[in-house]
């Protein structure tokens, strides 16, 4: 399968996607890494399930268009535990609902399937390590789309519940987490230290039962924080 999977320092990857060659391509790439490893393929959700059961992954490449099970219905399924991998979904429309679906069902970002090489691996690399925004610009449009639409999720007494016991500071820095400030940009602005703004966003992450920053965003979005 790959190398040294017992080796805490290695990222294992799970690749999932109905194409065989797209799955090679990824595994190639991967490979290439040194820190990374492939630990398993899959070619549909249920595959991916499967796999999952029987082998340990970090990160997931996820695509979300596939037959008999779907990559949104998938993440759904992997992505409830905080001990489980974390999910990059991958599509091929910029402005794709499936990948929206995939963010809201516990996904950790996406990306574009033709996205460079350098991102990909950035990607799972900052994915595994708990920075979840990737490609902000492209997230952000993504939720504009579809938080702008007739249908588009509006404040929630759940968002608000999931906020009840976060501090006004707190509420400022989910804020501005949701803009798509990285925490220098955060500090500089509220004009506190990295490690303060380090502290807000961890405290964030355990009041609200988020798993990571991009579902923060998602809560913001929902809780009517950001217009």
């Amino acid at each position: 399968m790959g190398r040294a999977c017992e080796d805490p320092h290695v990222i294992r990857v799970a690749l999932v996607d109905d194409q065989q060659m797209v799955r090679a391509g990824f595994r190639m790439l991967v490979e290439s890494q040194d820190d990374l490893t492939v630990v398993g393929e899959a070619g549909d959700g249920e595959e991916a399930l499967r796999l999952l059961a029987e082998v340990e992954a970090d990160v997931v490449l996820m695509d979300v268009r596939m037959p008999r099970l779907d990559g949104v219905e998938a993440t759904r399924r992997i992505a409830p535990g905080d001990d489980g991998p974390r999910v990059i979904v991958l599509t091929t429309f910029d402005l794709d609902e499936y990948a929206f679906a995939a963010l809201r069902a516990g996904a950790s970002a996406f990306l574009l399937k033709d996205a460079a090489p350098p991102d990909l691996l950035a990607a799972i690399r900052a994915v595994h390590a708990g920075d979840a925004v990737v490609a902000p610009s492209t997230t952000r449009r993504l939720l504009d789309h579809f938080l702008a639409a007739p249908s588009a999720p509006r404040a929630s007494a759940a968002a608000d519940r999931r906020l009840s016991g976060v501090t006004e500071r707190e509420r400022e820095v989910l804020g501005l987490i949701a803009r798509g400030l990285s925490n220098p940009e955060i500090a500089s602005t509220l004009v506190v230290s990295e490690a303060t703004v380090k502290t807000h966003v961890s405290r964030l992450l355990a009041k609200t039962g988020s798993r990571d920053r991009v579902h923060l965003v998602l809560l913001a979005f929902e809780a009517g924080l950001v217009g």
